[in-house]
């Protein structure tokens, strides 16, 4: 992390580590800090705006275009065109909710985990969630056929969203438990264990690829980019319960991320529980990665682009990014999505794509502004 991070980190905590944990005095704060607070909120109130904007651009944007007024109409129950009901109620609110629940997930994830780990370069996919869940998922298209006999046939469109979730939480727990060392995890032994079972996951992801037919391959290379494609009210709402619960565990962490920023041993001085709060974390960004890559397929670099973006916005402070990411995040993946329908249409660009376009050539600025502190 920065010095000028740290700075800001200290800053943060000087504010929020007060004798018996009060407020700050509204009238000890000067104006400096108090324009800064103001900036903050208004960041989220115009983030907190924009959200239904984007939600309704969403829905109205596609093969059949639907007039802002006859959304509103057709969500009241006054639609006029069965059409239109049918595109609004059965394909475009489950995969508008899907994409802002899904974005939500990521991007929280994603500045829960830099904050934990003090690593800018820190996402979902570093710790083995995403390529833990692909890896699942590869097995369950490529060898599904050899046990699909032997469950309820309505189960088994639920087959592939399972395997994904499960391959994504035992992945988190194993590099977990890799990391732990008499008694307590080592935050350094859990990053480096994340990516080497990241790329063990990976290659046996590419054997299974190789060994997949056509068809498989097919279904195989489309999830792995990405698609809200497949989304239904089923998944939106297991997605929402996965990722709704994480979303506010982690937001009640904020204070303690915050003093993580300082390292474990300041925490556990400030009053904190650094291996609960570690646990917590992991635990939760794997609910709730895992619970949106299940129906979404893996989509990069929204965990690792959004925290940086709210950073910007609004500073460190963990009380403001959280909620900030959850907002930003939103937009940005449900945008995203307007891009893949309507760039190729009539065909569907797999979103991981677009987020790839945009996340990639930031990780490299980021690594390069970042190169500094990696060699001093």
């Amino acid at each position: 992390m920065g010095n000028a991070d740290q700075n800001r980190s200290i800053g943060i905590l000087k504010r929020d580590f007060q004798p018996a944990f009060l407020p700050m005095n509204p009238g000890i704060a000067s104006a400096r800090s108090r324009y800064h607070l103001f900036k903050k909120w208004i960041s989220l109130l115009g983030l907190a705006l924009a959200v239904p904007a984007i939600f309704g651009l969403a829905l109205s944007i596609g093969a059949v275009k639907v007039p802002p007024l006859e959304i509103l109409g057709i969500i009241f129950g006054q639609g006029t065109d069965p059409l239109r009901e049918a595109v609004i109620w059965n394909i475009r609110l489950p995969r508008v909710l899907l994409g802002l629940l899904t974005g939500a997930a990521l991007a929280v994830s994603g500045a829960a985990l830099q904050g934990l780990f003090r690593n800018p370069l820190a996402d979902p996919g570093i710790i083995g969630i995403s390529n833990g869940a692909a890896l699942m998922a590869a097995a369950t298209i490529v060898f599904g056929s050899l046990v699909f006999h032997l469950i309820p046939r309505g189960l088994i469109p639920f087959a592939l969203p399972a395997g994904a979730f499960l391959g994504g939480l035992l992945t988190t727990l194993l590099i977990y438990r890799l990391s732990w060392h008499e008694g307590r995890t080592i935050a350094a032994t859990l990053l480096l264990a994340g990516i080497a079972i990241s790329a063990l996951t990976g290659a046996i992801t590419g054997l299974f690829t190789y060994l997949a037919t056509d068809e498989q391959m097919r279904t195989l290379v489309f999830w792995t980019l990405g698609s809200l494609g497949g989304a239904s009210w089923t998944s939106s709402l297991i997605t929402a319960a996965c990722v709704i619960p994480s979303i506010f565990f982690l937001y009640k962490e904020s204070r303690a991320l915050n003093a993580m920023l300082l390292g474990e041993a300041e925490a556990g001085f400030l009053g904190f529980n650094p291996e609960r709060t570690k646990m917590g974390v992991v635990i939760a960004c794997a609910l709730a990665v895992g619970g949106s890559v299940a129906f979404c397929g893996v989509i990069g670099f929204v965990g690792l682009v959004v925290p940086h973006i709210i950073r910007l916005l609004i500073g460190p402070d963990h009380r403001f990014l959280i909620p900030g990411s959850a907002l930003l995040g939103a937009i940005l993946l449900t945008g995203a999505d307007i891009g893949t329908r309507t760039l190729v249409a009539p065909a569907e660009l797999p979103i991981g794509i677009l987020t790839a376009l945009v996340g990639a050539p930031f990780f490299l600025w980021l690594l390069l502004k970042q190169r500094g502190a990696f060699v001093g």
